[in-house]
């Protein structure tokens, strides 16, 4: 088991009445938004070379917040890819608000249909995360979640996203940011610990905070703008977001060598 986690879990145990009290509260009051629509889309450029790319995950990956997939996490990162590589991008996401990464590998896995990919994108750890899962029981998940892609998709590379900035959901209690804030973050650390060195797998550890995106794209520092219900991304943040994990990808080894094969 982790210390960090063992020691967090020790300084929150009293916390966890509380935060079941506040977790109520906020599921009563923050709006149930539904998933994006159209979750399958192509970007035709004039190079012969296609990108087929799936896109796995949870409710961020779902495009909750945003009405289309095109205007959520993947369309962008889609447009992204496309405009800047000069490649047509054929992309299809598989998500579902509420999956952690059992769930997905369990439920999800099994419906997608496509026979080959050249990307696979996946958006987890919030709800790991909400669900107080320790670092252990997360990368055990994972590591099956890899080893079921491999065998379906054996050369084709897989890159996790960063963790949710949960430290900055508004419609959070303090409490709550420093509890589930804290242990989403130590599940980045051990996903990036478990890919750091294997080959066709890539994490962006990049934190995300606001601060950050306010200071590089010269932004309003209206936290709202962000969250489109003061948690799931709005959907200026998934622009932002899928403009930066597109040139994540484009600067990895996996993606130049597809880039230049003819």
């Amino acid at each position: 088991m982790s210390i960090k986690y063992y020691l967090g879990s020790i300084i929150s145990l009293p916390l966890l009445p509380i935060l079941f009290l506040q977790g109520k509260k906020i599921r009563a009051n923050v709006p149930k938004l539904p998933e994006a629509k159209n979750p399958k889309g192509y970007i035709k450029k004039t190079s012969t070379k296609t990108l087929k790319m799936l896109v796995i995950g949870e409710s961020t990956i779902a495009g909750v917040g945003v009405d289309f997939h095109e205007n959520g996490f993947t369309g962008i990162l889609a447009k992204t890819i496309a405009g800047q590589s000069e490649v047509s991008v054929l992309w299809q996401v598989y998500a579902k608000s509420g999956y952690t990464a059992k769930m997905v590998r369990r439920r999800l896995l099994p419906k997608i249909e496509d026979t080959t990919a050249d990307l696979i994108v996946i958006g987890l750890g919030g709800n790991d995360a909400f669900k107080l899962n320790s670092p252990d029981v997360w990368i055990i998940q994972i590591n099956k979640l890899i080893k079921d892609l491999k065998r379906k998709y054996p050369k084709t590379p897989i890159y996790f996203t960063n963790m949710p900035p949960i430290k900055e959901f508004p419609a959070f209690t303090k409490s709550i940011k420093f509890v589930i804030g804290n242990l989403v973050e130590l599940l980045g650390k051990r996903l990036y610990k478990r890919v750091k060195n294997k080959n066709n797998v890539y994490y962006n550890n990049e934190l995300i905070t606001l601060e950050s995106w306010q200071e590089k794209y010269n932004l309003s520092d209206d936290v709202s703008t962000f969250f489109s219900d003061g948690v799931h991304p709005s959907k200026l943040t998934y622009q932002l977001w899928g403009k930066d994990m597109a040139n994540f990808i484009m600067k990895t080894k996996s993606f130049q060598s597809w880039l230049q094969k003819k």
